[in-house]
């Protein structure tokens, strides 16, 4: 499927769902006194969905490859936090949110990684370098595609009527 836009973008979904839960949570009177892992924990779970934007809106494979790594560690260094988060006794009243956060922080690294491998030997060097002459090679090459394969099939279709014309006078024949 083709996204035109980052909010489509599954990943990018739920990475900002993420990170409006967590943003949440970090309101949490548990986090009160500690700025540093607070504020560190806030800006880590914000450029998780911001980096997927970035690089989708920049328009070149490459740079979309990049940004989807720079997300995928920033959604590694949530989940660190979140796990040194879960050995402290002063967040054992969000210790089940944090686990799910952690879960979620799993999945979205691992949907970034299957995006970025993807991408890894992409024909398309992005949108940006689609001029129109390679737009319009593009569709040539598309419908090629379609046309070999309704060939193909054409092929095939021709085979089995055969085959079974073959079969009945076999049996015809045998009578």
């Amino acid at each position: 499927m083709r996204y035109s836009r980052f909010e489509q973008v599954p990943v990018w979904k739920a990475a900002f769902e993420l990170g409006v839960a967590l943003l949440e949570l970090t309101e949490d009177a548990s986090f009160s006194g500690i700025g540093d892992i607070r504020n560190q924990l806030q800006r880590a779970v914000v450029s998780v969905g911001n980096n997927i934007a970035e690089g989708f809106e920049r328009g070149t494979t490459n740079d979309l490859l990049t940004f989807l790594y720079y997300a995928k560690g920033s959604c590694g260094e949530v989940r660190s936090m979140l796990l040194t988060c879960q050995r402290l006794r002063r967040f054992a009243c969000v210790e089940q949110q944090i686990a799910g956060f952690i879960i979620q922080t799993e999945n979205i690294s691992r949907q970034l990684a299957g995006w970025a491998e993807s991408l890894q030997n992409a024909e398309i060097r992005g949108i940006r370098y689609l001029t129109d002459d390679a737009r319009e090679s593009g569709a040539r090459k598309e419908r090629r595609v379609a046309f070999e394969q309704q060939l193909r099939d054409v092929v095939e279709q021709g085979r089995l009527k055969r085959e079974a014309q073959q079969a009945q006078r076999s049996s015809s024949s045998e009578t």
